[in-house]
């Protein structure tokens, strides 16, 4: 009696330890597989959207702001054979002239653009006819000023290439018509508006050795709201001609510098702030303002790209436009800013100086590298699908001669059988 019960409780234990070490197992394989199965989708998004969208090669890099699938999509309709625009806003320093020559010289067109030896601008019209399709310093020149920023761009653009583009004068009804996105007429164009940033620390030492070497860019306009800036709202740093042998130091020190905050500056609409007025609104409002407007106008751009990402600038570029590079873009790490030694104090002088440069460039970069990422993404789940097809379309080849062998096999066995019954 008292071994059957010992062992019905040897079997209940092993049973148990059966058990827990089942669950175990389970958990640990849960752990392994569960996050790669797709369960469905409570919230009722698309597959698409419930994808982890910032699958990258550095495994410390952490997202930092949410962007919806809409602001990372970016695969535009442009037509250059319509009366599509892209417009580059060149901002100092962020490796504009070498993006410039590479719109110009490097992309792989229909027809190229026609760049002279001893010409400083380019030729580039559309496939059809002698329109350009390409407004920059390469192609149009300084048209709206020297380094003109988004505020000068948007208002100036528009008449610049009605004047260029003289075919017809533009009537009342034909204006209504574009803006009912009536695509008949000539003059209905859509600009598409694209940019590229740079650090913030190092855009500011290549400026400011740019500037030692004796660059001023004195002739631009900061046209706002119709008019430039008096010298009491836009102070010159220096005296004489230019500024060159200045020190960091000095260059540090000037607070007219427009160097201060340069991107934001000239990303930001600065009519909301009453352009270069600094008594319009509070100074601390002000640069909120600027900060926000700066973000947004980025986000709206067709394309931005950043100096320190070539590849992923150009991979953006084309998946964007639908159009190639010939060259691949090359990454330069050995700039002039580069070669400038300086302290931890300096660097956090110039951080503090370019505060709201520093919070635009983040929350680019964030931005960035999610839009790479979720298109890279993208094409792998697309690339997978068309293998997948393909394989399936390959087996169904296969199979088509095989099942054609049988039928074909079959048919003396029939024809034979209808003979052993027509002899009974």
């Amino acid at each position: 009696m008292k071994r059957a019960g010992r062992t019905m409780v040897e079997r209940t234990s092993k049973f148990l330890l059966i058990v827990a070490v089942s669950v175990c197992f389970m958990l640990i394989l849960y752990q392994y597989v569960g996050p790669g199965l797709s369960l469905g989708s409570p919230s009722g998004r698309s597959y698409s959207e419930e994808l982890d969208l910032f699958p990258t090669p550095d495994p410390h890099y952490v997202k930092k702001y949410y962007f919806p699938v809409r602001e990372l999509e970016r695969e535009l309709a442009f037509d250059m054979k319509g009366e599509d625009v892209i417009v580059f806003l060149h901002i100092q320093k962020t490796g504009g002239t070498t993006f410039g020559r590479h719109l110009v010289q490097n992309v792989r067109l229909e027809v190229p653009c026609d760049c002279r030896p001893g010409q400083k601008k380019c030729t580039c019209y559309r496939p059809n006819r002698r329109e350009t399709w390409l407004f920059s310093r390469f192609s149009t020149g300084w048209s709206c000023g020297l380094h003109a920023d988004w505020t000068e761009l948007t208002n100036c653009v528009p008449g610049v290439l009605d004047r260029r583009e003289s075919a017809a004068a533009k009537t009342p009804s034909s204006l209504i018509c574009c803006l009912s996105s009536c695509r008949t007429l000539p003059y209905c164009r859509k600009f598409y508006y694209i940019t590229l940033l740079r650090d913030p620390v190092s855009r500011y030492l290549s400026e400011w050795r740019h500037v030692q070497r004796g660059a001023t860019w004195k002739t631009s306009l900061h046209m706002c709201d119709g008019r430039t800036p008096t010298p009491e709202e836009l102070p010159s740093c220096y005296e004489g001609t230019d500024w060159s042998g200045c020190t960091l130091q000095e260059f540090m020190d000037c607070p007219y510098n427009l160097a201060n905050n340069r991107q934001v500056r000239m990303l930001a609409d600065l009519s909301l702030v009453g352009c270069y007025n600094m008594s319009f609104i509070p100074e601390n409002k002000r640069a909120q303002i600027l900060l926000e407007s700066a973000k947004k106008n980025l986000k709206d751009m067709a394309f931005f790209g950043l100096t320190e990402f070539q590849r992923k600038t150009q991979y953006l570029f084309e998946r964007t436009f639908n159009l190639k590079f010939i060259r691949p873009f090359m990454q330069y790490n050995s700039t002039r800013a580069g070669g400038v030694e300086v302290d931890n104090d300096t660097i956090r002088r110039i951080e503090e100086l370019n505060d709201l440069d520093m919070q635009l460039y983040d929350y680019a970069k964030d931005l960035f590298q999610q839009r790479y990422q979720y298109k890279r993404q993208l094409e792998r789940m697309e690339q997978r699908i068309k293998n997948r097809e393909e394989r399936l379309l390959h087996r169904s080849n296969e199979a088509l001669p095989k099942e054609e062998t049988e039928e074909q096999g079959r048919l003396p066995t029939e024809d034979y059988m209808s003979h052993i019954i027509e002899k009974w």
